[in-house]
């Protein structure tokens, strides 16, 4: 076998190792043997939602430990294939084993930083507010830029983004903006794009076509299912009502059906005007509120409340995460993981893949590390 096939071949062990673990691969195994036979209790339907949970979890299951068992098989089969054609001494078969190697090694790294999206709620839908910073205008239509750039990419994932509420800018683009983006992952994903976003350009708005900066932050925290208990005591709470903006028809220029809550003790704000009835919009802030109170609790457990705080400081200088340059130089950089991209039309279209992954991947590279210093 070439040094290269050796390599990859190491490369797809080293990668089904660590998926194993982050698996826990025998207590996931022995999981899935306990969800499979409660699956057959025909009294499992008398609760439908316990019913339904316990499918999704079975069927995750099902998906990663197929895909392990997968990638073993196929690279048995090529390097298989590979030691045959050579010696064989067949060029054509050695090329078709060696790129299926390939294959297989670039799915393994995929699944690899896939597993890492196990966290509490990492599976679960998400909301996602957007903010512009100071700077009025230019600000405004950055952040309409990132709501645009976040919609597309959610769309090309098959995820289903719905508005919740907006404010709109004086003259351009939007002050604020709350989505909800329904999908497998949501947040596991979209949690890496938490933080400040800064962008230079050549300000269309300037009519000397001056270089500007702007700036706008995007904060990212899951939904919360019906299982878990949030509790919020109502004397804590200021409820506002305000009319709704944007498109809508008469009706949001009639009547006050917007709500906005406050949680006074926390300061935590949420804010619903998707729907035509104002106890519609409340019962969905309250949801928002309860997301944002949970995934505050996720982040104390984990301990990063320290980190993500940061991510929420002032939205300008020293604070972002992102730099997105369209002149004098066209440039995307990632300045937590380095990652760069030379095309940023495409990554104002949605093209985010690479640098959620490599996010992730900092901390496959965390768990290597660590991996590493254990076997010595």
């Amino acid at each position: 076998m070439s040094a290269e096939t050796q390599a990859l071949a190491e490369q797809i062990t080293q990668s089904v190792a660590l998926l194993r673990r982050h698996l826990d691969w025998d207590a996931a195994l022995d999981k899935l043997d306990r969800l499979n036979s409660q699956a057959e209790d025909p009294s499992l339907w008398n609760d439908a939602a316990a019913a339904q949970s316990l499918l999704r979890e079975r069927n995750r299951l099902v998906t990663q430990t197929d895909a392990v068992r997968a990638i073993e098989r196929e690279t048995e089969d090529a390097i298989m294939l590979v030691e045959l054609a050579e010696m064989e001494g067949d060029q054509a078969v050695l090329a078709e084993a060696e790129a299926a190697l390939k294959r297989i090694s670039e799915d393994a790294k995929r699944r690899e930083i896939e597993s890492l999206l196990s966290g509490e709620a990492d599976a679960n839908d998400c909301y996602m507010e957007i903010n512009a910073g100071a700077g009025g205008t230019e600000a405004q239509d950055w952040a309409e830029m990132l709501m645009r750039m976040y919609t597309r990419w959610a769309e090309q994932h098959g995820y289903k983004v719905s508005m919740l509420d907006q404010s709109e800018g004086e003259q351009a683009g939007i002050k604020s903006a709350t989505l909800q983006i329904t999908g497998m992952n949501a947040y596991g994903w979209l949690k890496t794009e938490a933080g400040v976003h800064r962008l230079v350009r050549i300000s269309p708005f300037d009519a000397n076509a001056r270089r500007q900066t702007s700036f706008a932050s995007v904060w990212v925290y899951p939904v919360v299912d019906d299982t878990i208990e949030i509790e919020i005591d109502p004397s804590d709470l200021k409820v506002d009502t305000y009319r709704a903006s944007g498109a809508g028809g008469q009706h949001v220029n009639k009547t006050e059906s917007a709500i906005r809550i406050t949680h006074v003790p926390t300061g935590i704000i949420v804010a619903c005007q998707t729907d035509r009835s104002q106890h519609r919009n409340r019962a969905t802030a309250m949801e928002m509120l309860k997301a944002r109170m949970y995934e505050a609790e996720l982040q104390r457990r984990e301990a990063a409340s320290a980190a993500t705080e940061s991510t929420k400081r002032d939205i300008g200088w020293g604070h972002q995460i992102r730099s997105y340059v369209l002149a004098p130089y066209q440039l995307v950089k990632d300045l937590r993981t380095n990652w760069e991209s030379g095309n940023p039309e495409a990554v104002l279209n949605g093209n985010l893949d690479e640098f959620m992954a490599a996010s992730l991947a900092a901390r496959v590279g965390a768990t290597r590390s660590e991996a590493s210093a254990q076997a010595s």
